[in-house]
């Protein structure tokens, strides 16, 4: 069947209009004999049309039989007054076409009615039916339409099979798109071998997405949970579940515009059902990696904190987030608390958690991983890699929520400390979190002070960062003594490199000259002149190298001596007791270093 026959079968002649009580498209010269109230309207009508077509009209009229005119309502009827004028023109003969927007009606109202062929040959039901079948069920857009008014005829309409016939009519054109594509990529190599394209000339999404935007939150649930159940894959339904959420989100609230006030005002009605809608599109995300971009979680989760959704949500939005955490931003860290009252700015607690989950799954999927890229080819393991990231990224977090005044000290280390000490390579970053933290908070006694900065390794600093921290006033002492340890053993290693430096060219400059590879460019008195010149060059070096040193030496005699002059006997005791343990600073060690300098 194609669609010009149904246009020739049920478009005989212009569709005609009528209201509710007139009586413009039936008999004008025939009193009627049955009035029917639908939905406080009334249809003044007569008996044999109607009681010839419809098994329900008939069961009435024969209860009420001894009346000359026959009143009765007809109670929850599908479709309302406007489904009943069509069923009502259908039994008057009067043609008029079927539609996308009244075939579900008119499949509902002619069971209503009991309008099937039982009572009458090729009656409204069966018309109806054959309309769905033949027409709407192959046309993805049409099944969508008539979807959105089957959201007002439910139950009847589930009842009837027609939601499920276009659901499973979407699914069967869409996975058949999803085919066609797949072979439109295939192509042969040089090779002569078929292989799939992966990076096709149009890689514009699949059109059906569109289309499947204007459905209601309840409908769409059942078209993707049948897109999954038929195997679509997993990329078209995330962009599906994307181009909804945003359409529908942007459209009811402002939530989704990361640039929006934090504080919203909601109606209750319209908040419950973004909190349903956010709900529902987490449940329907596809469980395979990278199946959705991380900002796409990420604005999720946002909404699901703004409306207090409910914890499973939230928890299975942290998890996802975790697994492709290394490819967040710092602007999708910053999840605003838009009903804070006296809190953070933005929610440490949630960060936290996402951590967290990073490290178990990283923890739990390192043999997993051991295994498959022995097997591959490809770099060794990705997640160390991804750790380095995640670190880096943490370390830009902190020094953006440290300026806020009502961050606690716990938070901000809880953080700090989510992640080993070993997944960073440097300490910078963490360094300049902590710096502007203890900025933010002068208030910090000295043993908070001295917490916080523990979580650094000073030896892990670069020589920039080093030279701010040894001339920070922020920092504990016992901070900055480890700096200036860590600074002279930095000097140190730099002179006996440059000892080394020094004895390996003074010994590739023998071995060219035994050579004789410069004895034919120059003669020996301007080889001994270029040795003695390159030898004072080295020691002047070396001079200069011990210098400095002695400097620094001396900087730290001077403040060790004023802390002792100002100190009691029990800090002074303490600081010795910690200068003991961080440098071996003593006067034999100063005598050691002075006369092996002597000696050499």
């Amino acid at each position: 069947m194609d669609d010009d026959w149904f246009l020739s079968k049920f478009v005989a002649r212009p569709v005609l209009s009528s209201q509710c009580g007139g009586n413009e498209w039936i008999f004008p010269d025939v009193p009627s004999d049955l009035i029917i109230e639908v939905d406080g309207g009334s249809f003044a009508l007569h008996k044999f049309p109607l009681v010839s077509q419809s098994g329900r009209i008939r069961k009435l009229v024969a209860e009420l039989q001894d009346s000359d005119i026959l009143r009765f309502q007809l109670l929850n009827l599908p479709g309302g007054a406007e489904a009943f004028e069509l069923a009502a023109k259908f039994c008057y003969n009067i043609n008029f076409e079927i539609t996308p927007s009244n075939v579900a009606q008119l499949c509902c109202v002619s069971e209503y009615l009991e309008m099937t062929d039982e009572y009458a040959k090729e009656n409204l039901a069966s018309r109806a039916e054959a309309y769905l079948d033949g027409v709407i069920c192959k046309s993805l857009e049409k099944c969508v339409e008539v979807l959105c008014y089957c959201e007002k005829l439910i139950p009847l309409a589930e009842e009837l099979r027609i939601v499920s016939r276009c659901i499973d009519a979407i699914a069967s054109i869409a996975c058949t798109e999803q085919i066609a594509s797949s072979f439109s990529r295939l192509e042969y190599s040089s090779s002569g071998r078929l292989h799939t394209n992966k990076h096709p000339k149009s890689c514009s999404r699949e059109w059906w997405i569109e289309d499947l935007s204007g459905l209601g939150l309840d409908m769409y649930h059942k078209v993707i949970s049948a897109l999954r159940y038929r195997g679509l894959h997993p990329e078209s339904i995330g962009a599906s579940l994307m181009n909804y959420a945003q359409k529908v989100l942007t459209k009811k609230s402002s939530i989704w515009n990361l640039n929006s006030q934090r504080k919203i005002d909601f109606i209750g009605s319209v908040e419950c059902e973004q909190i349903e809608l956010v709900e529902t599109i987490t449940s329907l995300l596809p469980v395979e990696k990278l199946a959705v971009p991380i900002s796409f979680l990420f604005g999720l989760l946002r909404s699901a904190v703004t409306l207090e959704c409910a914890i499973a949500c939230r928890v299975d939005l942290e998890r996802r987030i975790a697994s492709q955490l290394d490819m967040a931003t710092l602007d999708d860290l910053l999840i605003p608390l838009c009903r804070y009252s006296g809190d953070t700015v933005f929610d440490v607690d949630t960060v936290q958690r996402i951590l967290v989950n990073f490290l178990q799954k990283d923890d739990s999927t390192d043999d997993l991983d051991d295994v498959s890229f022995c097997e591959s080819d490809g770099p060794p393991s990705p997640s160390e890699t991804a750790v380095f990231k995640v670190s880096r990224l943490v370390d830009a977090y902190l020094a953006e929520i440290a300026p806020d005044a009502n961050l606690k000290l716990p938070k901000f280390m809880a953080i700090a400390e989510a992640l080993p000490a070993h997944t960073r390579t440097q300490d910078d970053g963490l360094y300049r979190a902590i710096d502007i933290y203890l900025k933010a908070h002068p208030g910090l006694s000295d043993l908070e002070r001295k917490k916080l900065c523990k979580l650094i390794d000073f030896q892990k600093l670069s020589p920039e960062a080093g030279a701010h921290a040894a001339q920070n006033e922020r920092l504990p002492v016992q901070s900055v003594v480890q700096v200036l340890y860590f600074e002279q053993l930095r000097l140190r290693n730099a002179l006996f490199s440059a000892h080394a430096d020094e004895d390996q060219k003074s010994f590739y400059q023998s071995q060219r000259i035994s050579s004789g590879a410069l004895s034919a460019a120059m003669s020996p008195r301007d080889n001994y002149a270029s040795l003695r010149r390159e030898n004072r060059e080295l020691k002047l070096e070396l001079a200069r190298l011990r210098m400095r040193l002695n400097d620094l030496e001396k900087d730290h005699a001077c403040m060790k001596h004023d802390i002792e002059r100002t100190s009691s006997n029990k800090f002074l005791s303490s600081l010795s007791s910690k200068f003991s343990k961080l440098s071996p600073f003593g006067n034999s060690s100063s005598t050691r270093s002075t006369s092996s300098s002597r000696r050499s």
